[in-house]
C-alpha cells in the first residue's frame, strides 16, 4: 500500500468478514460475462468454500476483490479477479496480486492457474505463464 492510499484508509484483507457478498456478486453478475448466471447462493459457497478470499477497501466501501481456491499444499486457482473501474489505473491490481502470491496459505504450491482474456501482462509480472503443457489438460465445461 502507498503512503497517499493508506492516508485514503484504502486496505487489503483477507477476512471474509469484511466481504459485502452482495456488492461482490452484483459487480461480478454486471461486468463478467462468465458470472451472469451465477445465483447469489452459488456464489456464496463458492466463497465460503475458497481457501483464501482477499478484498480490497477503502473504509467499509469495497473497491476489489479475488478469491483463491486451493488446497494450499500442492495447488491453486485464482478466479473472481476484480478492482471497480473508478480505482483501476492506481495501483490497486498489483497491490492485489502481491498480497496473493505472498499469502502464507498460498507457498510451496507446484501448480497455481487461472484464466484471463485482457489481463495476462498483469499476471505475467508475478510469474504466471501460458500453459507449457495445455494439449495434456481436460475440462468438464458446464455453460
Amino acid at each position: 500500500m502507498t503512503s497517499d492510499q493508506a492516508a485514503e484508509g484504502i486496505y487489503l484483507s483477507s477476512d471474509p468478514n469484511l466481504l459485502n457478498e452482495t456488492f461482490v456478486y452484483q459487480y461480478l453478475g454486471e461486468h463478467m460475462y462468465w458470472a451472469k448466471r451465477l445465483t447469489f447462493q452459488m456464489f456464496q459457497r463458492s466463497v465460503r468454500n475458497s481457501a483464501v478470499v482477499v478484498g480490497v477497501y477503502k473504509g467499509a466501501e469495497q473497491l476489489g476483490f479475488a478469491r483463491v481456491v486451493s488446497d494450499c499444499a500442492t495447488f491453486a486457482y485464482l478466479t473472481d479477479v476484480f478492482i471497480v473501474e473508478a480505482c483501476r489505473g492506481k495501483g490497486l491490481s498489483k497491490q492485489l496480486m502481491q498480497f496473493i502470491i505472498d499469502h502464507p496459505q498460498l507457498q510451496g504450491l507446484r501448480r497455481f492457474m487461472l484464466v484471463t482474456e485482457d489481463a495476462g501482462g498483469l499476471y505475467a509480472r508475478y510469474g504466471f505463464t501460458p500453459l507449457s503443457d495445455a494439449g495434456h489438460w481436460m475440462e468438464i465445461y458446464r455453460d
